[in-house]
C-alpha cells in the first residue's frame, strides 16, 4: 500500500514538473516575441507561499503529516534571500523498530536565478543553498527483542517513551524552476541534496528521521528531497531595466 502511495506521489510530482515546463516554454515564447522592447520594469518584493508536496504526502502517506511555508525576497538583480519554515511528524516502521519523530524546522539561505527574463516577469531557473535547523522529539513506539527461535512468535516490546529537546542541523543545495502562471502568481518545483552537519540523539536509539531533513540512513550523512509550491509576489517597488 505504501509503495502504491509513493508511486502516486511521484506521479503527481512528474505531472507538476510537466506543467511547469509547458508554462515556462509558453512564457519564454511570449518574452521572445517582445524582445524589441527597449525598456521595462522589474518587480522587487516578497514572494510568499506554501509547499504543496507536504499536504499531498499527508493525504497519501499514513506515516507522515507536515506543512511548510516558503518565501523569498529579491535583494539584487538575480539574487534572492530565501527561507522555509515547517513542521513534520514522521513514523518510521522498520523490521525491528518503530519510532515517531515530531518537530519543526527552519531553513535559511539564498537563490541565484540563471534565467534572463524579458518584460515585467520573474521566471527563474535557480540554484539555491540553505542552512537547516530542526528541534524535535523522538518516541520509541515499539522494538523487537532478538531471540534464537521464533517458536512462540516475535518478542515485540512497546515503549512509548518520548525524548524531547533534540536538535539537528544540515546544509543543502537545491536546483529548481519558478514560473509566473498569471500576474504575480508562481508555481515552483525543486530537488534537494542535503548533508547533515550535527545532531543529538536519544541514548538508546538513533534518529531515524529528522523534520525538514527526512530519513537518515545508517552512517550516511547525506539525504535528498523534493518540493513543489505555489506562491504569490507582493511587489514593493519596480526598477527600470534596459
Amino acid at each position: 500500500m505504501l509503495k502504491i502511495k509513493i508511486r502516486h506521489m511521484y506521479r503527481y510530482f512528474s505531472s507538476f514538473i510537466f506543467i511547469l515546463i509547458a508554462s515556462f516554454s509558453l512564457s519564454a515564447q511570449q518574452q521572445a516575441a517582445a524582445q524589441d522592447t527597449l525598456k521595462y520594469n522589474e518587480k522587487y518584493g516578497v514572494r510568499l507561499g506554501v509547499d504543496l508536496s507536504k499536504p499531498l504526502r499527508t493525504l497519501l502517506d499514513d506515516n507522515f503529516s507536515g506543512f511548510q511555508l516558503v518565501g523569498d525576497y529579491r535583494a539584487y538583480k538575480n539574487f534572492y534571500a530565501a527561507a522555509e519554515l515547517g513542521t513534520e511528524k514522521i513514523t518510521f516502521e522498520g523490521d525491528n523498530i518503530q519510532t515517531t519523530t515530531n518537530g519543526s524546522y527552519i531553513k535559511l539561505g539564498g537563490d541565484y536565478n540563471a534565467y534572463e527574463n524579458w518584460l515585467d516577469m520573474q521566471n527563474a531557473i535557480f540554484v539555491g543553498v540553505r542552512y537547516g535547523f530542526a528541534t524535535f522529539s523522538q518516541t520509541l513506539d515499539q522494538y523487537r527483542i532478538y531471540t534464537s527461535s521464533d517458536y512462540f512468535g516475535p518478542d515485540i516490546r512497546e515503549d512509548n517513551n518520548e525524548v524531547t529537546g533534540l536538535t539537528a542541523s544540515w546544509a543543502e543545495v537545491m536546483i529548481g524552476i519558478k514560473v509566473e502562471v498569471i500576474n504575480n502568481l508562481f508555481l515552483s518545483a525543486n530537488v534537494q541534496l542535503k548533508r547533515r552537519i550535527g545532531q543529538n540523539s536519544p541514548t538508546n536509539f538513533d534518529n531515524l528521521a529528522i523534520p525538514g531533513f527526512g530519513r537518515t540512513y545508517d552512517s550516511s550523512e547525506f539525504g535528498a528531497g523534493f518540493g513543489y509550491s505555489i506562491s504569490y509576489l507582493v511587489p514593493f517597488f519596480k526598477k527600470a531595466r534596459n
